[in-house]
């Protein structure tokens, strides 16, 4: 799930200046071995799109089909053990975090349907996994996006 949101999150708004962790060969190849990966420049240009598509999907601009494409090659493969069955996902290499990245997307549709959500703050690019009871976290930080958010409608309440 960490991975996932640190996935969504690589490419982030700064002073008003789009970073982009994967971008660079050395930063990405860093960003993926911290999330297990080797951080070959093939696996970098499929998190970069397995990134940009998931962005779209969770900001409801595409549909969750448009993760088609991304999982070709992919099986599952059953494995019986003293403790059950537990399926092996099979991938080459070079895609296995973006994969991971897929199903813990899916898992989480799956398990919190419509917890992953992209912050409220339009000048925000981050996205939040809602982990409250209620279902109402809006921003990515309240520290920063919330008392902006609240700063610029007090703003305008009062001008």
């Amino acid at each position: 799930m960490d991975a996932l949101l640190d996935l969504l999150n690589s490419r982030p708004l700064v002073d008003g200046e789009e970073q982009d962790a994967l971008a660079d060969p050395a930063a990405g190849r860093r960003w993926a071995q911290a999330h297990g990966g080797d951080g070959s420049l093939a696996e970098l240009a499929l998190l970069r799109e397995t990134r940009d598509v998931l962005q779209d999907v969770v900001r409801g601009q595409r549909p969750p089909t448009a993760l088609g494409p991304l999982l070709e090659g992919v099986h599952q493969t059953p494995d019986i053990t003293s403790d059950g069955l537990r399926w092996t996902v099979g991938t080459p290499p070079h895609a296995r975090l973006a994969v991971e990245a897929i199903l813990a997307w899916a898992a989480t549709e799956e398990q919190a349907p419509g917890r992953l959500r992209p912050c409220a703050n339009s000048e925000c690019r981050l996205f939040l996994l809602d982990r409250s009871r209620a279902n109402r976290a809006r921003w990515c930080s309240m520290a920063v996006c919330g008392n902006r958010e609240k700063a610029r409608r007090h703003y305008e309440r009062t001008r």
